[in-house]
């Protein structure tokens, strides 16, 4: 089966949860062409894996007018009524305002590229990711190119914008529609049709274990690790704001911050205000394999979230043995078993972050129970073998062969 995945930027330092899915299910004999909205830069591309994506990805913009105009000529004399069908549908779901109408020309016109190109091609299904802009150009290209069409829903963003996004429509639209979280499930519902519930299915974000070697924790924890981007939503100022009282108990205390994004001057700023100088370390984008060598260096994976989905990185860390601290925030609490296999703390609440890292500073043997139990839980509920598995059925209609992979909405009950 020929299927085609869509983003609006692929690939990128930060989408190595889509690279893992893709490569998996090539893996399982999936023909899996990728297309995206744009090109990402070049500090995006921090390593083999993204080089070998970008170079046989296809790029909608910037527009080739030859190709746009042959494009929609021919979805319009090849099939009127559903090139018609499209253009209603595009009106029926653009945002308010001439603005808005703006944006959904563009999407509308993207959408009949992308159509044309997986029709000549022969692709059977389109799988988007990320709910919003290229979802709505994925669901316009699916009704002008007469194919079906699937996304993941992540959250949080498109949850504070489900109006502005259509979220129902899409999810009316869709073939399935894959969860990461039971949270994000409860969320589609929300903004879905009672009769359309049996289509969100709980697909985890995953890591293949096997990739991360575990951690062995010895004596005081004095490093720090926080992966991820750099930006408002991810809390890092409450956590650079408890540090001067953990210095006060372990001196040689370092955080190292792995990742980049718009907030990194102001956080560096921050770290200055502070005298953090010594303590704080600002790596920028690192590749896969460099972020698993930081895993296994460190004592303590720290993620202060306001919002969020369920980060990889954070599986990526339980993966690796490491004990973990992260805010109760959205779909964390269905990974994270506080007390269990890592802590949660509220979000936003600095003593309570302050108080959790300390605790786990002084005690490696609790860092070691934490960090096998972590292992495990990844292991069990967030393989990406497994879960790729599960999207293997839910665009096939047939078990993969490798392993039981049922895709019913309650078979991720968290225990």
């Amino acid at each position: 089966m020929r299927i085609a995945y869509f983003t609006g930027t692929y690939p990128r330092a930060t989408d190595t949860f889509i690279q893992r899915e893709v490569t998996g299910l090539r893996d399982l004999g999936l023909e899996v062409f990728t297309f995206a909205v744009r090109r990402p830069a070049d500090d995006s591309i921090v390593g083999p894996e993204q080089i070998a994506e970008r170079s046989q990805t296809n790029y909608l913009l910037p527009f080739n007018l030859g190709l746009m105009v042959k494009a929609h000529l021919t979805l319009l004399f090849g099939a009127p009524s559903r090139y018609v069908q499209g253009l209603k549908l595009a009106w029926a779901t653009s945002q308010p305002g001439f603005k808005g109408f703006l944006y959904q020309l563009i999407y509308f016109v993207e959408a009949g590229i992308l159509a044309h190109l997986i029709t000549t091609q022969n692709i059977a299904h389109l799988h988007n990711h990320i709910a919003s802009s290229s979802c709505t150009v994925a669901m316009l290209a699916a009704e002008l190119g007469g194919f079906t069409f699937s996304f993941t829903m992540h959250g949080p963003h498109i949850f504070f914008e489900p109006y502005r996004w259509r979220v129902d429509e899409k999810i009316k639209h869709a073939k399935f529609v894959a969860c990461i979280s039971h949270f994000c499930r409860s969320q589609g519902m929300i903004f879905s049709r009672p009769d359309q519930w049996d289509k969100l299915k709980i697909v985890h974000c995953g890591v293949d274990p096997s990739l991360f070697e575990t951690v062995t924790h010895q004596g005081p924890g004095k490093r720090l690790l926080y992966v991820g981007r750099l930006a408002a939503e991810k809390g890092l100022p409450v956590l650079l704001e408890a540090l001067p009282e953990l210095i006060d108990l372990e001196p040689e205390l370092i955080l190292t911050v792995v990742g980049d994004g718009a907030d990194r001057a102001l956080l560096e700023q921050q770290v200055s205000a502070l005298g953090l100088q010594n303590h704080v370390r600002f790596l920028g984008y690192q590749s896969q394999s460099a972020v698993r060598e930081h895993l296994k260096n460190t004592d303590i994976f720290v993620l202060p979230s306001f919002a969020e989905g369920i980060p990889v990185v954070l599986m990526e860390a339980m993966a690796a043995g490491v004990a973990v601290i992260a805010t109760q925030v959205a779909g964390v609490s269905e990974l994270v078993h506080s007390g269990i296999n890592g802590y949660g703390v509220p979000p936003g609440d600095r003593q309570a972050l302050s108080e959790c890292i300390s605790f786990l500073m002084k005690d490696a043997d609790t860092r070691n129970r934490l960090g096998a139990a972590a292992r495990t839980r990844v292991e069990q509920e967030f393989n990406v073998l497994t879960e790729v598995e599960k999207l293997y059925q839910l665009f096939t209609g047939e078990t993969c062969g490798r392993a039981d992979a049922a895709v019913d909405a309650d078979t991720s009950a968290v225990v």
